[in-house]
Protein backbone atom coordinates (compact mmCIF):
# COMPACT_ATOMS: atom_id res chain seq x y z
CA UNK A 1 0.00 0.00 0.00
CA UNK A 2 0.78 3.65 -1.27
CA UNK A 3 2.01 5.58 2.25
CA UNK A 4 2.95 2.34 4.54
CA UNK A 5 6.50 2.13 6.20
CA UNK A 6 7.96 -0.85 8.38
CA UNK A 7 10.95 -0.82 10.91
CA UNK A 8 13.00 -3.11 11.64
CA UNK A 9 11.95 -2.86 14.92
CA UNK A 10 9.84 -0.93 18.10
CA UNK A 11 12.89 1.99 18.73
CA UNK A 12 13.21 2.69 14.83
CA UNK A 13 9.95 3.32 14.20
CA UNK A 14 9.85 5.36 17.33
CA UNK A 15 12.39 7.54 16.69
CA UNK A 16 10.99 7.50 13.17
CA UNK A 17 8.03 9.40 15.01
CA UNK A 18 9.92 11.93 16.76
CA UNK A 19 11.95 12.78 14.07
CA UNK A 20 8.55 13.49 12.08
CA UNK A 21 7.23 15.31 15.30
CA UNK A 22 10.15 17.37 15.78
CA UNK A 23 9.88 18.55 12.23
CA UNK A 24 6.27 19.08 11.95
CA UNK A 25 6.52 21.03 14.98
CA UNK A 26 9.72 23.07 14.93
CA UNK A 27 10.74 23.68 10.92
CA UNK A 28 7.66 23.46 9.01
CA UNK A 29 6.17 26.82 7.89
CA UNK A 30 2.53 27.06 8.41
CA UNK A 31 0.62 29.49 6.34
CA UNK A 32 -1.77 30.55 9.59
CA UNK A 33 1.60 31.83 10.80
CA UNK A 34 2.57 33.89 8.18
CA UNK A 35 4.77 31.33 6.62
CA UNK A 36 6.94 31.06 9.41
CA UNK A 37 7.87 28.05 11.47
CA UNK A 38 6.27 27.90 14.90
CA UNK A 39 9.58 28.75 16.58
CA UNK A 40 10.46 31.61 14.83
CA UNK A 41 7.15 33.25 15.27
CA UNK A 42 6.77 32.31 18.90
CA UNK A 43 10.58 34.02 19.04
CA UNK A 44 9.10 36.85 17.28
CA UNK A 45 5.95 37.28 19.44
CA UNK A 46 7.13 36.60 22.52
CA UNK A 47 10.67 38.26 22.63
CA UNK A 48 11.61 39.80 25.49
CA UNK A 49 13.43 43.00 26.04
CA UNK A 50 16.75 43.26 25.89
CA UNK A 51 17.34 45.92 28.37
CA UNK A 52 16.04 46.00 32.28
CA UNK A 53 13.32 48.67 32.85
CA UNK A 54 15.15 51.71 34.96
CA UNK A 55 13.30 51.40 38.74
CA UNK A 56 12.78 54.50 40.78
Amino acid sequence: MQGRKSWPNQREARLDAFRWLNRYNTRRRHSHLGQRSPIAFENAFYRTPTTLVRAA
